[in-house]
């Protein structure tokens, strides 16, 4: 729906911290430049045994040290999507140059949004039982489990006792959604700060999952490509730190970007295909929201997974809805994989840093155009670009579909 003009006067929503854990590089600096390279995080996965599967490439995180940012909490007490949670929402907090104490004086909104969750504890649960031949469960292992952990260990860690803490299991499109239900709080004043974003760890499950729908590339993954041939999993962290514009600005924090609105669809055609139609409502309800008109858009962050269906209905929905003057469109999973819940997320702070350091992260393993396609994907070179406004696109199964506008902060926007 859109915005009620009789409705009080929302908040304007700034973004003051990235934390982001991925793997292409951890915090804003890393990550920053391996978008300008266009690095591949792509690797033999060590995450678990790959025997008897064709394909054994991923992008998982290496080095991943959950230690150098959680101090509070044991973080072995935590599965490992958790540890990506707490620990990308403290870099968050350190880029922001804001103190858990600091927050305490606050009301606090923390959404994390996943995919899996803690699904690999129940996996190493279910092994040991085969593995054992008992119905024993092991009790650590399931105490881990539960993916409420995911925000609700942000909050413990940051000892913010009286925050709102929310995971938000909606798929691929999870990252956007937990941002727009940060985005919501904070523009209507129901949180002075909001921590967002998404989380999901490399595992078994998912692999096999898009592995036996026939949808994993053997080494690499090229959206929008002609040879495209499929998702590569990955995993990550990324947590925005939103606030109000009055409040950030009278700290003096310095402001990434600002969001402008979002769109949410669940249109249930399908458990897995992709839809055009609900797709572009979508699209069209990001722009009404955001007051934002399609040809103000200067860059597309899509979802872009490099299976055959999805680039081909999403690039069919965009050009629907921008109707002959689409602005360039690029897909950073051909860098970081799929991360599922994190995928949002992670594409969302690429935005906001695209936005204030001008310039349009590329597709990367780009070989040959899809004619049936059209679109220009920003093929495997990153490209200056004064920008303005940009849409961050996640799409999920059954049609769990959530679309972010941020814009570069104008002190002067209306």
């Amino acid at each position: 729906m859109g915005h009620d003009p009789a409705a009080p006067a929302r908040r304007r929503v700034v973004i003051t911290g990235l934390g982001v854990i991925s793997s292409i590089g951890t915090g804003v600096a890393e990550f920053t430049g391996a978008l300008r390279e266009g690095r591949s995080g792509a690797r033999p996965i060590t995450a678990f045994d790959t025997a008897g599967f064709a394909h054994t490439t991923a992008c998982g995180i290496a080095g991943f040290a959950p230690e150098r940012w959680i101090s509070r909490l044991d973080h072995a007490e935590m599965g490992r999507a958790t540890q990506l949670a707490v620990a990308s929402t403290v870099l968050a907090l350190r880029d922001a140059q804001l103190t858990p104490r600091r927050l305490r004086d606050q009301r606090v909104l923390i959404a994390v949004g996943t995919s899996y969750g803690e699904s690999g504890e129940l996996d190493r649960i279910v092994a040991q039982q085969v593995a054992s031949g008992t119905k024993d469960v092991d009790g650590p292992a399931a105490a881990r489990s539960a993916s409420s952990r995911l925000s609700a260990d942000v909050a413990r860690e940051l000892e913010l006792t009286e925050a709102e803490a929310v995971t938000i299991p909606t798929a691929c499109a999870a990252g956007n959604y937990a941002i727009g239900y940060g985005f919501d709080a904070v523009a209507g004043g129901e949180a002075g700060v909001a921590l967002c974003g998404g989380a999901d760890a490399l595992l078994r499950m998912t692999f096999v999952t898009f592995y036996r729908l026939g949808t994993m590339a053997p080494r690499i993954c090229q959206p929008f490509d002609r040879n495209r041939k499929g998702i590569l999993t990955g995993e990550g962290g990324a947590m925005l730190v939103l606030e109000d514009l009055d409040s950030a600005a009278a700290r003096g924090a310095h402001i990434y970007a600002e969001v402008l609105g979002y769109g949410l669809a669940c249109d249930a055609r399908h458990p897995v295909a992709p839809d055009q139609q609900g797709i572009a409502r979508c699209i069209s309800q990001a722009h009404m929201n955001a007051g934002t008109a399609p040809a103000q858009v200067d860059y597309i962050s899509a979802h872009g997974t490099g299976t055959k269906a999805n680039d081909a209905t999403e690039a069919a929905a965009i050009c629907q809805v921008f109707a002959g003057n689409v602005p360039p469109v690029s897909s950073l999973k051909s860098m970081l994989g799929h991360a599922m819940g994190a995928a949002g997320a992670l594409a969302a702070a690429g935005c906001a840093i695209a936005l204030e350091e001008g310039f349009i992260p590329p597709t990367i393993n780009h070989t040959e155009a899809d004619p049936e396609i059209g679109l220009d994907c920003v093929p495997n070179v990153a490209r200056p670009a004064e920008l303005r406004v940009v849409q961050n696109n996640s799409l999920a199964f059954a049609g769990n579909n959530a679309v972010l506008l941020l814009g570069r902060f104008d002190e002067d926007r209306a």
